[in-house]
Order: structure tokens, then C-alpha cells, then sequence
């Protein structure tokens, strides 16, 4: 750690000083070496942070073994006879722990190759220059910096009465590495991560019940959209109570009652374990916020449209900073940081355009506004939407259910938002990303030649139906 960065008449040891090496954290880090600053990243558990360990990367693979072991139980509809299929559910929990593994190497790789310092310790604030790192054991270390980076993140809420044993009541961090699967589980929250564990567990084979006091499963998404989520959902046998709320429990050996409210009245559902995924709360306490006069919003840190906090040095990205909170946005907030600290950048960030995606089956993905934001905002709307029972690929693949749903300008043809759920929506959610950024319309969708037969033509007789001119449907 030699050497010395001038920045005016200042001479610091760093350009910048991350916190945290998640899915925001180390993307920052490395597009702040391309621009040419020096760069030290200080983490505390393992580089990919919780995404890459404890969230986003381990619950696809494990998704993945749910949605083949799934079509294998159905593999005679396709022609295949296959006897004696079974789960070993701690290899499926293995192979997840292994795919986490890998990747968080490879970012450990990808810092090297961009000669960003990776610094194993907890840090904090000590001035708005400098970073003091605790490093267990080890004297701490004393990093003077240009800049401050935040990216710690955020970790599982629970709720009073549900304390986490990591048996019979578990968060989302327990259940990723949990090997014993539950014959009965009862998930507290209808969110994505919610809905995520009840569709694995189901395809498994144990018998679901989702818990969500809002009038849908995932709350803020698409009406129209979390309907037919929830008729998805119970024809797999999963039991969906919304508007309910958790009142309380009792725990039994091998079992527990979960006390539930509904209108008043008091239900009770009796499982082997409880999920608790009712949302989550940043990491910003312990970082020394109050040394340098950090404003925070009911614990997330405030930042401006360049994720700038009330110490000008000081930036915070990510979860810490308050929703979205999801990786991509991270990513994209750490890059939109870094660039502005280095005076390369002037528009901050158009959280509209970033997309959001439920990885259950079917797939949830979304981008810009819903119907009734649009109409809200004092849109004339224009609705077009294409069922995946009219898609040849949809149905030649046997996965039909859902839709994709646009939500346009009536006036000028903007696409204002899209709503998909059906087989592969969280991959064709990047064609209306990439129309919004464009400030496309729906006349360039339907000018645009969709090959046939693929899932995206949906896209594109979605686009037509909001013209008025639907061709499939």
C-alpha cells in the first residue's frame, strides 16, 4: 500500500475506497481502474458479496434442479419414460454451494487483473478522507482516500415472535444451505424471494403455504400479472393466502403452529418449518456515518441522483442506499458513481429503466411502469398483450402459461413499461430494456423481424395488439 494520489493540493494513498465487494462493490471497483484511480476494496466475508454467496447465484442453481427435476416427472407428455426418478436434495444444495464457490473466485480473479487491492477486514469511516480497517487479530489499517465508496449491502428481515434457529424457522441465508427438505413449510411473504423457495420446494414436493398481507403475491408488480402468478401457483398445489398476516406460534418437536390473521379472524396452519421472507434491511450501521454527517432514511443512507451522500466524498450504492434492491441496479449505481467522481459522467441514474425479475416458474420480469402507475401519472393508455398459448415456441416447448403484457403512450406509441410472466421472461425483459433506453415505440417493435418460432415474437405481437393490429391473437 505505497505510493500517494494527488487530488489538488491533497495527497491521499487512494482514488477510492470501496466498502464491500458484492455485486455493486466490485463492479465499481474495477470500472474505477479502468478510468485510471488507484482503487482498494475492503470486505469483510468473501468477494460476490451476498448475491454471488448467500442470494442471487445460489438460488439459481438451485431453481435450475427444481425446474428439471419438474419437467423429468413430466418427461411421458414429451415423449421420454423415465422411472425411478428421485432428489438428493443435499447434492442439489452441494452443487449450489459449489457454483457460489466458483464465481466468487472468479471475481477475486477479475480484481487482480484490474489491480484492485482486495483488503479482508471490516471498515469504517473516520473521516471523509479516511477508511480505518479492523482486521481480526491485526493492528487496524488506515486508508487515506479521495473517495468513499459504500456497497455493504443489506441482510434478512425478521420479524418479532420468528427468531431464526436455523431448524424450524429459517430466513433465506439458512435456507440455502439447509440439506433436510421440509415435508410441509409454511413461507411468511409472498415477495420474490418468497415465491422463489415456494415454487423449489414445491417441484420438490412438499406441500406449500405462502403467507402475504397485501391484496397480491408480489406486492408493487402488475395486477393483472400477480393473478395469474398466484392461479400458477395454486395449480401446483401451493396455497396461497394474501391479505393474512402472521400472529403467532408455537413450537413442537418436528413441527411447529403458525397463528395466522385474516379479516379478523385467527387460522392456524401447522408445518415442519418457517420461512420468513418478508424483505430486507441495509447494512449501514457500525460504518462510522455519524463521523461524518451521513443523512440516513429509516436506515438506508440518502443519497443525491449521483449517489452522492451528505459528505461529498462519501458515495453509497446498492441495497445500503434503499430499493430497488437488486444486483443489476448495484452494478449500474457503482458504475454511475465512480464515473462522476472522476468527472466523466453527469446524468445520474433512470431507475425506470432498470428491469426486475421473479425467477420461480413460470418467470416474472418487469420494467418501467404498471398500468395503473401509467394512468396515474395522467397517461392515455394503450394496452397490448399476447398470451403464450397463441406462441408456437411457447407451446412446442410445453410451457404456455403467462403472458407479455405493454403498457404505451397512446399518443406517441411509447413503450411506458412491460410486465411478462411465463418460460423465459427474465431474458426477454432485455429487448423492452434496451426499447426504453432507445426511447423506442411500439412502431419500432413491430418493424422489427422477430424470428420465428421464438418466445420474443410475443414481444413483438404484444406491440401490434397495442396498434390495433394484432396478427396471431
Amino acid at each position: 500500500m505505497n505510493g500517494k494520489m494527488i487530488r489538488g493540493d491533497k495527497a491521499y494513498q487512494y482514488d477510492l475506497v470501496v466498502i464491500g465487494a458484492g455485486p455493486g462493490g466490485y463492479v465499481a471497483a474495477i470500472r474505477a481502474a479502468q478510468l485510471g484511480m488507484t482503487t482498494v476494496v475492503v470486505e469483510k466475508d468473501r468477494a460476490g458479496g451476498v448475491c454471488l454467496n448467500w442470494g442471487c447465484i445460489p438460488s439459481k442453481a438451485i431453481l435450475t434442479s427444481a425446474e428439471l427435476y419438474e419437467d423429468l416427472k413430466e418427461g411421458e407428455r414429451y415423449g421420454i419414460r423415465a422411472q425411478g426418478i428421485s432428489i438428493d436434495f443435499p447434492h442439489v444444495i452441494r452443487r449450489s454451494r459449489e457454483v457460489a464457490d466458483r464465481l466468487a473466485k472468479g471475481v477475486e480473479f477479475l480484481l487482480r487483473k484490474n489491480k484492485v487491492q482486495l483488503v479482508a477486514g471490516t471498515g469504517r469511516l473516520d473521516s471523509p478522507h479516511r477508511v480505518i480497517v479492523d482486521v481480526p487479530g491485526k493492528t487496524p489499517l488506515q486508508l487515506d482516500t479521495a473517495h468513499v465508496l459504500i456497497a455493504t449491502g443489506s441482510k434478512e428481515r425478521t420479524l418479532p415472535g420468528l427468531e431464526v434457529d436455523g431448524k424450524q424457522i429459517l430466513t433465506s441465508y439458512e435456507a440455502l444451505v439447509d440439506t433436510e427438505m421440509p415435508r410441509d413449510i409454511l413461507i411468511v411473504g409472498g415477495g420474490a424471494i418468497g415465491c422463489e423457495f415456494a415454487y423449489v420446494y414445491s417441484a420438490f414436493g412438499s406441500r406449500v403455504t405462502i403467507v402475504e398481507m397485501e391484496k397480491q403475491l408480489l406486492p408493487g408488480v402488475d395486477t393483472e400479472v400477480a393473478q395469474e402468478l398466484e392461479k400458477a401457483f395454486k395449480k401446483k398445489g401451493i396455497e396461497v393466502l394474501t391479505e393474512t398476516k402472521y400472529h403467532g406460534i408455537e413450537k413442537f418437536p418436528g413441527r411447529v403452529e403458525v397463528a395466522l390473521e385474516y379479516n379478523g379472524d385467527i387460522k392456524t396452519r401447522t408445518a415442519n418449518k418457517v420461512l420468513v421472507a418478508v424483505g430486507r434491511v441495509p447494512l449501514s450501521a457500525d460504518l462510522g456515518l455519524e463521523v461524518v454527517g451521513i443523512a440516513l432514511n429509516r436506515g438506508f443512507i440518502k443519497v443525491n441522483e449521483h449517489m452522492q451522500t451528505s459528505c461529498e466524498t462519501v458515495y453509497a450504492i446498492g441495497d445500503v442506499n434503499g430499493p430497488p434492491l437488486l444486483a443489476h441496479a448495484a452494478s449500474e449505481e457503482g458504475i454511475a458513481a465512480v464515473e462522476h467522481m472522476a468527472g466523466k459522467r453527469e446524468k445520474g441514474i433512470d431507475h425506470l429503466k432498470i428491469p426486475a425479475c421473479v425467477y420461480c416458474q413460470p418467470e416474472v420480469a418487469m420494467v418501467g411502469l404498471t398500468e395503473e402507475q401509467a394512468k396515474a401519472k395522467g397517461y392515455t393508455v394503450a394496452i397490448g398483450k399476447f398470451p403464450f398459448m397463441a406462441s408456437g415456441k411457447a407451446i412446442a416447448k410445453g410451457h404456455d402459461e403467462g403472458f407479455v403484457k405493454l403498457v404505451v403512450d397512446k399518443e406517441y406509441g411509447e413503450i411506458l413499461g412491460c410486465h411478462i410472466i411465463g418460460h423465459g421472461a427474465t431474458d426477454l425483459i432485455a429487448e423492452i430494456g434496451l426499447a426504453r433506453t432507445l426511447e423506442a415505440t411500439t412502431a419500432e417493435l413491430t418493424g422489427t423481424v422477430h424470428a420465428h418460432p421464438t418466445l420474443s415474437e410475443a414481444i413483438m405481437e404484444a406491440a401490434l395488439s397495442a396498434e390495433g393490429r394484432g396478427i396471431n391473437f
